[in-house]
């Protein structure tokens, strides 16, 4: 079974979390929510997150995806060591991440995103001028998103890489996307 792990903290954008969250779990993917300070996140909206366990405490290299949900969390984020080692662990490793919203800017930090094609939303345009204005961008391994209006397409992106296009497809037939 594939696993992903999602990092959770405060300020994070709950439809960029959750929708692709549960698609994932639709498709049969484990996914496992880590809270980076505390095992309850708050989201920009106000609506609070139980993670299944703490990012400290877990056995990071058991994942095959590192998801990265945006929102004002990312300015948090930027200034953990743990986040940005883990980005380059896993790009180091030609894992899959996925960054959504503002979160690019953390792949920025970690040094991965010479020579790839990539979007993110339009607030971040300043540091990341090179963003390919599509809704979802796929290069190698790496695949990122615009913001919350494009979550699920981020969700069944994930999908087909790890299951195929028969498994996106299901998933969006079942949610009539």
């Amino acid at each position: 079974m594939k696993r992903v792990l999602c990092i959770l903290e405060n300020g994070f954008e709950e439809i960029e979390t959750v929708a692709p969250v549960d698609l994932l779990r639709r498709a049969g993917v484990e996914v496992m929510i880590a809270g980076v300070h505390s095992l309850t996140a708050t989201g920009r909206s106000g609506i609070s997150i139980l993670a299944d366990a703490l990012l400290a405490e877990m056995d990071l290299g058991e994942f095959d995806v590192l998801f990265l949900p945006g929102g004002p969390a990312v300015m948090n984020l930027r200034n953990n060591p743990l986040v940005i080692d883990l980005i380059r662990e896993f790009s180091g490793k030609g894992k899959i991440i996925a960054a959504i919203c503002a979160a690019p800017m953390l792949l920025k930090d970690a040094g991965i995103l010479d020579g790839k094609a990539f979007t993110a939303h339009f607030s971040t345009q300043a540091e990341l001028p090179s963003t390919t204005g599509e809704r979802v961008v796929e290069d190698g391994n790496l695949i990122t998103s615009r913001g919350a209006g494009t979550a699920v397409e981020l969700g069944l992106a994930l999908i087909r890489k790890l299951h195929g296009e028969a498994a996106a497809t299901e998933v969006s037939k079942a949610i009539m996307a």
